[in-house]
């Protein structure tokens, strides 16, 4: 049974999802999941019994348990940008609306109400078998996997599948995976363009930034479309793999971040080995590999916030949808001005015209 035999207007059953898998061996499973018209975690589901065991995402016991296991790869994805760390599982600080993985390798942001499903993979390679932790939210979309390397502990990270393992294997799809919400622009309310520059300026924290939208009911766009040159401005859409050249050429370390409903994960440091394959630009360096779809590419915008020292400077990605794809900082420490090197290359990246820019948009 091909993947294209099967219709997404019918729920399938466990085996027709392994059918399909079988006859589409060397697809990705979220393309697959795509065309079978299932979410990922769904195809996930399906090999329970056969490969693949349902864990809990449970953190306080999550955590702990992969910093006993020594180098693995943590990945972190959404629809256009793909995020691997190769590191070990450093400090992690645990909280009931967000926690942290903090490492000189792997360092993350997650948020523990997205992490819904959870899985053990062991997959067949050859004479090799791969192994994975993967957990998925509840719209069933992947916001993390953790994969073992060739210098994983196997007995920590076996011992950690048992403590984790769950009493429910129902080799079957799972139910009620609900759609998730589309993503909307927000209108600006009238006075929101003043309260927004005013507020701006007063910032002393990047992080500030978060509640101000809140505070405002704006997403991200439109703040930059209302705050002026003198803090936010439209990029060419090649700023970004611009950005990564230069980084690369220069020797500019920088902050990469990639996120999806359930974890943000970040690079910092210099990158070295920059690829273009068709239309993904692919960063492939020892510890950290990105993968990147510039045709996903709607806007770019470079974006100045004040900080505790002086002001921090962003280049930020966005899809036709007005979702963030990935964001760039450059490497500083807190307390530390900006460095000149990362400011010099965010500034002097190609520009639009704001006014045509705006236009484009109308």
């Amino acid at each position: 049974m091909n993947a294209d035999q099967i219709s997404s207007e019918t729920r399938q059953s466990a085996a027709d999802i392994r059918a399909a898998r079988a006859d589409n061996p060397k697809m990705r499973e979220r393309d697959l999941a795509q065309i079978l018209g299932i979410t990922e975690a769904e195809l996930v589901a399906s090999f329970v019994g056969h490969g693949v065991r349902r864990i809990a995402p449970r953190f306080e016991d999550l955590f702990p348990g992969l910093q006993t296991v020594g180098t693995v790869m943590a990945l972190t994805r959404n629809e256009s940008a793909v995020h691997e760390k190769i590191g070990p599982f450093e400090k992690f600080v645990n909280g009931k609306r967000a926690a942290l993985m903090l490492g000189e390798q792997i360092d993350t942001r997650m948020f523990p109400a997205n992490w819904v499903h959870g899985f053990a993979v062991e997959k067949a390679d050859g004479n090799d078998v791969r192994r994975s932790l993967q957990f998925f939210d509840a719209h069933g979309d992947a916001v993390m996997k953790i994969h073992t390397r060739a210098e994983t502990d196997l007995d920590a990270w076996n011992t950690l599948v048992e403590k984790l393992v769950l009493d429910d294997q129902t080799p079957d799809v799972l139910p009620q995976v609900s759609e998730a919400k589309p993503f909307s622009r927000k209108q600006a309310s009238e006075g929101a363009e003043a309260m927004l520059r005013d507020r701006w300026q007063a910032m002393t924290d990047p992080h500030q930034f978060h509640g101000l939208l809140k505070d405002l009911d704006l997403d991200r766009v439109s703040a930059f479309e209302l705050a002026g040159d003198a803090w936010a401005w439209p990029l060419d859409r090649g700023a970004v793999p611009a950005l990564l050249r230069l980084a690369a050429s220069e020797n500019i370390p920088i902050m990469c971040f990639v996120g999806n409903r359930g974890c943000i994960q970040i690079h910092s440091g210099a990158v070295a080995t920059v690829m273009d394959r068709g239309p993904w630009i692919n960063v492939m360096d020892p510890t950290f590999h990105l993968h990147l779809r510039t045709d996903h590419i709607h806007e770019v915008w470079a974006v100045r916030k004040p900080a505790d020292v002086g002001h921090v400077t962003s280049v930020e990605a966005y899809d036709s949808d007005g979702q963030q794809i990935i964001q760039f900082f450059g490497v500083r420490g807190e307390g530390n001005q900006e460095r000149s090197d990362w400011r010099g290359l965010a500034e002097n990246l190609p520009k639009l015209d704001r006014a045509v820019k705006l236009g484009a948009a109308e």
